[in-house]
């Protein structure tokens, strides 16, 4: 095959290029412009449930400003998912706090409820007072069993603070992931579901606290006619030039998440019935992933071959694929924080990979790509 097939290649709209040159056109080059207003409304009308929307320089941003208007601070632990990509928990550490890595459970991947709350009650055992907030996330666009996680938050008076980073789209019960927690976090990295190029957002429960991230994206500057800065800010807004990229992107959103869940049927069609191939589908009705990547798991005693196998032969043959990620507590930068752990994430790693679902990915493709899989398997 002469093309190489990645795993998720933006796809623009043909809009954004207006959008942006609106923006020079009228000099809004700066980060606040008509691009960054009408991106947050278009984003707020389509996560509901009357949330408010900040577009930001990137997800890891809205997760660092969500834990500041938290209160996380130094001498703070933070429930995080271990089973996830590092940005979830570095920001933790920004705020001189500690991530405390939660494994996954087998239905969707995500943060194990039950764990969870071993972990708080350990967490208070331990150090005498409770974690400052729980991070979750909604790995692979999967959603987590949210409505779990939130009900043990609530008894124990914890915030959530919700990463949808891979899972704009992605619902729990019909209502869309990023808006069950206090914040909810986006990503419009080069790679998701939309991109802005680089960027994120913070889904806020209520107008004040829009303004209040607002503040603290724009360097905390108070209301003086000179600068003056009575906390620490940060320069986290989003670019007009960037949300107008947005904007061109939200004309094709429902189409992209149509897409992938297309691109997930037909491997779900094509893998079925194959001995030691397990693509990871919705666990019941009430979760409906957008499906951002499709993964698989590999077997090695039923098939005969391991996941780096296929990976490297995959790559050879021009398709693009990753590894699942690498359990937090796994990682050497993380390897004395407290974690809780049942052994799922770790085995998800030593049997996983992301194959291809982007807007680029045609039928044919995944026809080859299922084709080449199946190749591989020696039994």
């Amino acid at each position: 095959m002469d093309k190489r097939i990645y795993l998720c290649l933006a796809h623009m709209s043909g809009k954004e290029q207006g959008f942006i040159k609106e923006a020079f056109d009228t000099n809004w080059v700066v980060p606040l412009g008509p691009n960054v207003n009408a991106f947050e409304d278009e984003l707020k009308h389509f996560v509901g449930q009357d949330k408010e929307v900040v577009a930001l320089s990137a997800g890891t941003a809205a997760i660092h400003l969500g834990l500041i208007q938290l209160g996380v601070g130094a001498g703070d632990e933070v429930i995080c998912q271990s089973f996830t990509f590092c940005a979830s928990a570095n920001p933790v550490a920004y705020q001189g706090a500690t991530p405390v890595f939660v494994d996954s459970e087998e239905d969707t991947w995500n943060m194990d409820p039950v764990l969870l709350e071993e972990a708080i009650k350990d967490r208070i055992l331990k150090t005498g007072k409770k974690p400052k907030a729980i991070l979750p996330v909604h790995l692979y666009g999967m959603p987590a069993r949210i409505d779990e996680i939130c009900a043990i938050a609530a008894n124990y008076d914890i915030p959530v603070l919700e990463d949808a980073a891979e899972a704009l789209g992605s619902e729990f019960k019909g209502q869309k992931c990023g808006t069950f927690g206090t914040f909810g976090v986006l990503s419009f990295n080069g790679n998701k579901m939309i991109t802005t190029s680089g960027g994120g957002a913070l889904i806020v429960p209520d107008e004040s606290t829009k303004k209040q991230t607002m503040f603290y994206a724009t360097q905390a500057r108070e209301p003086f006619p000179h600068y003056q800065h009575e906390k620490i800010g940060y320069n986290y807004r989003m670019s007009n030039i960037c949300a107008g990229i947005g904007r061109g992107q939200m004309t094709v959103l429902d189409e992209h998440i149509a897409h992938h869940r297309h691109v997930h049927a037909l491997y779900e069609n094509a893998f079925e019935g194959v001995d030691g191939i397990t693509l990871k589908s919705n666990p019941d009705d009430r979760f409906n992933a957008n499906y951002w990547l499709s993964t698989i798991l590999i077997d090695p005693m039923k098939t005969g071959t391991t996941y780096d196998e296929v990976r490297r032969k995959l790559d050879e043959r021009g398709i693009e694929t990753r590894p699942l990620w690498k359990p937090m507590h796994l990682q050497p930068v993380y390897a004395t924080n407290p974690c809780y752990v049942n052994g799922v994430s770790e085995r998800l790693f030593n049997m996983g990979l992301c194959i291809p679902a982007g807007p680029w990915v045609t039928d044919e493709d995944v026809a080859y790509i299922v084709e080449q899989i199946k190749g591989c398997c020696k039994k």
